[in-house]
């Protein structure tokens, strides 16, 4: 059974930084495109970084520049480095599993990590 477990969330500063922490069991994750979304109070979950299985990296408009995602196959983990966080940034930061880029995630949706930052 395939399992995701987000870690490494906080309360912040404006203009401080964060770093996530994803891991997966049940599966390998070297096969998948791995993502990070966000779920802010009142809104939809969006997606805000990509990695291929090659370590292509595709980032929302929003994260650009301040976020950065990487993986490490061997421990099953995907990282989210946040930095410059704005107080726009807080939501709950989940990770998952895609097939491809562009198509819908296909895994379990995990508790989640909050990620809090302050004015």
């Amino acid at each position: 059974q395939v399992q995701l477990v987000e870690s490494g969330g906080g309360l912040v500063q404006s203009g401080g930084s964060l770093r996530l922490s994803c891991a997966a069991s049940g599966t390998l994750i070297s096969i998948y495109v791995m993502g990070w979304f966000r779920q802010a109070p009142g809104k939809q979950r969006e997606l805000v970084a990509s990695i291929t299985t090659t370590g292509s990296t595709i980032y929302a408009d929003s994260v650009k520049g301040r976020f950065t995602i990487s993986r490490d196959n061997a421990k099953r983990t995907v990282y989210l480095q946040m930095n410059s966080l704005k107080p726009e940034d807080t939501a709950v930061y989940y990770c998952n599993l895609h097939l491809s880029l562009g198509r819908p995630p296909v895994g379990p949706w995990g508790q989640g990590t909050q990620v809090t930052v302050s004015s």
